[in-house]
């Protein structure tokens, strides 16, 4: 085995941090110039195959552990950066970006969003892989195949297979050309509204939980297992990122607003009973039936968690809300939410 290497500092922070930066930079850069969109998920997911793969040859200590933390870190990076980059390519554009593309600094905040989402998750496998951690020169690794190093093993699985089957399956169901006002109902979309968000929080709870077994089983020193420990960052930041920032908030409520508007004329005007729009709003009595039914869709499917919704239909609304994470900030308002989608509507159609 080759020596270990401590680059700036001994858990591999600063480097990887460097490393994200100039790869994300070199990434806004080709975007900003040539209003590029087909790069910008791909720059984000290869950054962190770039992270394993230079952490784990410049540690030079290829423990088992290391080598199927990051070989299994590279395969979800590469997966999702092809997989995105697929797609944007066969869409033309990506649409997440029509409001902020011409504009510099909103354009430049979601590339600096995505530098912190790829250091920060990236962090199990770049302290596993660091000197503080993974050094030859101490005993006490603990031989892989601990309990830890097995279950981390499975979440990964099952985690890759949700969001991976998921995404593809997802895909094929808008090539089809479904009819008009049906949601996504195949496979694994039969029991979650979205399995591949469900997917990748498991994959990194799995990543976190293997990585952490020399901290769990092994003899490290504090500061080395405090580091271990903070790593639990990264399957955090992803709950938060896909259950409050850029996950479930960006599809709940626009796609709620789109069935509902397929479901009322936006020619007629709104009703506020007379008293200067104090009262409820009353929206337009639906053309067709595509609103309830998708209201009827979000009863019975689970927005997380996978659960038949035979299951999930009856289920409590508190249970819901409070264990499933059904919260009450996804939810479509038809009053308050719906008189704003009307009176968007009429107005982007010149009937205001």
């Amino acid at each position: 085995m080759s020596p270990p290497y401590t680059i700036i500092d001994q858990y591999n922070l600063t480097i990887s941090l460097l490393i994200t930066i100039a790869w994300q930079v070199m990434g806004f850069a080709i975007a900003w110039t040539f209003k590029f969109d087909k790069i910008t998920d791909f720059t984000g997911g290869s950054n962190f195959f770039i992270l394993a793969l230079i952490t784990l040859t410049t540690g030079g200590t290829y423990y088992a552990r290391n080598i199927v933390a990051s070989v299994l870190m590279m395969i979800w990076a590469a997966r999702l950066a092809g997989f995105l980059l697929f797609r944007v390519l066969k869409t033309g554009s990506d649409t997440r970006f029509d409001d902020i593309r011409n504009h510099f600094f909103k354009f430049a905040g979601f590339w600096v969003g995505q530098i912190m989402w790829v250091w920060v998750v990236s962090l199990p496998v770049v302290i596993l892989n660091s000197p503080a951690v993974s050094s030859r020169n101490r005993s006490g690794d603990p031989s892989f195949g601990k309990a830890t190093d097995i279950v981390g093993i499975i979440l990964f699985a099952i985690g890759l297979f949700w969001e991976a089957v998921g995404d593809i399956q997802k895909y094929l169901f808008k090539s089809s050309k479904p009819p008009k006002g049906q949601p996504c109902t195949k496979g694994l979309w039969y029991f979650s509204r979205h399995p591949p968000y469900f997917g990748e929080i498991v994959i990194h709870w799995g990543l976190w939980v293997l990585c952490v077994t020399p901290t769990l089983s092994g003899a490290l020193p504090a500061s080395a297992k405090r580091a271990q420990y903070a790593a639990v960052t990264a399957p955090l930041f992803t709950m938060v990122l896909l259950l409050f920032l850029s996950g479930i908030p960006t599809a709940e409520k626009p796609t709620a607003k789109k069935y509902f508007l397929m479901s009322h004329p936006t020619s007629s005007s709104t009703s506020d009973g007379g008293n200067g729009g104090n009262s409820s709003f009353s929206h337009p009595e639906p053309s067709n039936e595509i609103w309830s039914e998708y209201k009827q869709y979000l009863k019975r499917t689970s927005i997380l968690f996978p659960v038949p919704p035979s299951l999930y239909a009856p289920l409590p609304e508190a249970v819901k809300r409070t264990v499933l994470l059904d919260l009450p900030m996804f939810k479509f308002d038809e009053n308050k939410d719906g008189k704003e989608a009307l009176e968007q509507e009429r107005k982007k159609n010149g009937n205001a």
